[in-house]
């Protein structure tokens, strides 16, 4: 559940035509949910397996791969965008995000110029644009930002993404509001059961807690964040999902619930969260504990740098994969 005394956020990881046009307002009305987040796998599977898509396709039929993509894509956002309003107007995010291409990743220039056409094209205010933290994507967040679009940055996995990423938020925030303009925000979002799918079974041998990796990092970036007292930037925790039986399947929400905050989920992590009553915060945790765990780790042998850089590179090539994937099924 969305809990607005401390101002935590619960967005659903999930886009599917028939679903926003019906079990999604119920989700926003009980106010389980204040947002929403996209990515190119998350619409992969939905345009290639949901038969919502099929009546749209057959006038599409003429149009590039990409085009039938965007021109499904803009109509999902743009729904739920305007479910999402009542909850953006009382300044309670409502927000929904929309991915630029993949495989623009390391082009400033067309990251800027197709976040635009996006947010042009959609026509909502509530709209995010997600941009990957890539050497690229750090100046094309401020440059969207000082023109009025919000933007969810995403797959971030160090400290060092999300500073750079805070950097060139707080610039572009400022810009725009010097300017007089509207109000827009930002999500730094920071990856999290990815971290322990690759590393629990050698930090297993190493007699150290599992499932624990994930959790310190994404604490230690809030903690970055929160320490820049910016209330229009939130940490937004992202990649939540559990996979398999060995935790629950809403462990890294309840273990990441903290104020001034998001969490993104799929809807059955989302649906086995409210299912049970909410705990207290966890988060901030002290910067002593977390900096323990990681001299543990570096003690046992893990290089965290190569590990980001790891986790960064897999994120990005998967995105790729699947939204090339996607466009080979719309030929």
């Amino acid at each position: 559940m969305v809990n607005r005394d401390i101002n935590f956020s619960l967005w659903l990881d999930f886009v599917e035509r028939d679903y926003l046009k019906n079990e999604f307002s119920v989700l926003i009305e009980k106010e389980i949910i204040n947002g929403a987040t996209s990515n190119p796998s998350i619409f992969a599977s939905a345009i290639t397996t949901s038969p919502a898509y099929k009546e749209q396709l057959t006038q599409l039929v003429g149009k590039t791969p990409k085009e039938k993509y965007e021109a499904l894509a803009i109509e999902d956002i743009r729904t739920a965008a305007q479910a999402l309003r009542p909850a953006y107007d009382e300044g309670n995010d409502g927000y929904i995000s929309i991915e630029v291409d993949p495989f623009l990743s390391n082009d400033t220039q067309g990251t800027i110029e197709e976040g635009k056409r996006l947010f042009a094209a959609i026509g909502e205010p509530n709209v995010m644009i997600k941009v990957p933290a890539t050497n690229a994507g750090y100046e094309a967040m401020e440059t969207l930002l000082a023109t009025g679009i919000s933007v969810n940055a995403t797959l971030i996995f160090s400290p060092e993404q999300a500073k750079r990423c805070l950097k060139a938020m707080k610039h572009g925030i400022d810009l725009f509001e010097t300017d007089g303009g509207r109000r827009i925000q930002a999500v730094i979002s920071v990856f999290v059961s990815r971290f322990d799918r690759l590393l629990d079974a050698e930090i297993a041998r190493e007699g150290i807690e599992v499932s624990k990796t994930g959790i310190y990092n994404a604490a230690k970036i809030y903690n970055m964040i929160e320490k820049s007292h910016t209330p229009s930037i939130k940490t937004l925790f992202a990649s939540t999902g559990v996979k398999g039986d060995d935790l629950p399947a809403d462990y890294y929400i309840r273990e990441l619930f903290a104020p001034h905050s998001v969490n993104t989920a799929p809807l059955a992590t989302i649906e086995a969260y409210i299912a049970k009553k909410e705990t207290a915060a966890k988060l901030p945790l002290e910067e002593s504990e977390i900096n323990g765990y990681f001299t543990r780790l570096a003690d046992s042998g893990f290089d965290m740098d190569e590990v980001y850089d790891t986790l960064l590179n897999d994120g990005l090539k998967a995105f790729e994969e699947a939204f090339e994937e996607m466009l080979d099924k719309l030929k």
